[in-house]
């Protein structure tokens, strides 16, 4: 069973990472590639950071039931760090996203290849890269900052989105804009990779500068996974430990008496309470000094009050009410003070 259900999230993560590869990647290639928009730049960033997005946001609707919708090493290395999943899950995510993210560069490849138009070497895969390959011309160094940035805020904001306590339906939303926010800053500083399986793909596919220039967009982003799952364990840990030590709700008379209630509706005396005091409690009446203070009178089988002209000597025993009361709350827990 446990294989069976491995080897189904291995397949949606795989199927995942190839159709995010595909349609943003296809979208870095047609806008900023083929230059399908002429001179504006800023239409073509803010049409690949939108594209990721929303592919993102409708992979979470598809596979997240299914496999949580990784669909990134990097996300997979934060959850593994951070004992949401163990080694094992996180090699095979790791294995399906790379193969997926060759696959969908394969096909991204095929479809272009038939315009007439397209040359790998010059147009290429929407591949990532710096100095001569980013559009900013930005160094190894400041490539390798943004993407450790970039990826630790989306690693961060997945483990988050994703926490028990937290709304299922929100988790596709917040992880789709927070790719996509990355994506406008990251892309023209080095092509946003964001994701060692998003760059795999393409640079294999391409070869050339962009393969030589792969080993950064497998590094910074890892790199990126380990910060998020670092400050995700510091402050969501503790997070989830405070709403699990929540305090316990209190019954009404416990309410009214100023006392918690604890399990099998049992009542423990408050420091409050006057020393000598009797309370006995027992499907939700307490009895105190042998009298109800529900409302209802003197419980059943309790001796009537003292009547008038009688002597306060004939009270019976301190003892004998004692056990009074306790049979007339029905086996109720006596505690006295």
């Amino acid at each position: 069973m446990l294989g069976t259900s491995m080897a189904r999230r291995c397949a949606a993560e795989l199927i995942g990472t190839g159709l995010l590869v595909f349609f943003g990647a296809g979208m870095a290639t047609v806008t900023l590639g083929f230059r399908a928009f002429g001179s504006s730049v800023a239409a073509g960033i803010l049409l690949v950071g939108l594209t990721f997005g929303l592919v993102l946001l409708a992979l979470f609707a598809l596979i997240g039931p299914i496999s949580g919708c990784h669909v990134n090493p990097a996300v997979s290395f934060g959850f593994w760090l951070a004992r949401r999943m163990t080694l094992i899950e996180m090699v095979g995510y790791w294995i399906a996203q790379m193969i997926g993210g060759l696959l969908g560069a394969l096909l991204l490849w095929a479809v272009m290849v038939m315009s007439p138009f397209y040359s790998r070497s010059r147009i290429g895969l929407g591949a990532q890269g710096y100095d001569g390959l980013s559009l900013l011309h930005t160094s190894a160094g400041g490539a390798f900052l943004i993407e450790v940035i970039a990826t630790g805020a989306l690693v961060l904001v997945v483990l988050g989105a994703t926490r028990t306590d937290a709304a299922a339906r929100v988790a596709g939303l917040s992880a789709g804009f927070a790719l996509a926010v990355t994506n406008f800053l990251a892309i023209p500083i080095d092509g946003a990779s964001i994701n060692p399986a998003r760059s795999f793909g393409p640079a294999i596919v391409v070869g050339g500068l962009a393969l030589s220039q792969l080993w950064l967009f497998l590094v910074a982003p890892l790199v990126g996974g380990i910060l998020a799952a670092g400050v995700f364990v510091l402050f969501g840990r503790a997070y989830e430990t405070g709403v699990a030590r929540a305090e316990p709700a209190t019954t009404m008379a416990a309410a009214e008496e100023g006392v918690p209630a604890v399990a099998g509706g049992r009542v423990t005396t408050t420091p409050e309470m006057p020393p000598g005091t009797q309370r006995v409690v027992s499907g939700g009446t307490t009895t105190e000094g042998g009298a109800s203070q529900a409302g209802q009178g003197p419980a059943a089988g309790q001796p009537p009050p003292t009547a008038p002209g009688r002597s306060a000597s004939a009270t019976p025993p301190e003892d004998n009410r004692l056990k009074q009361s306790a049979r007339a709350s029905g086996g109720g827990e006596t505690i006295v003070v």
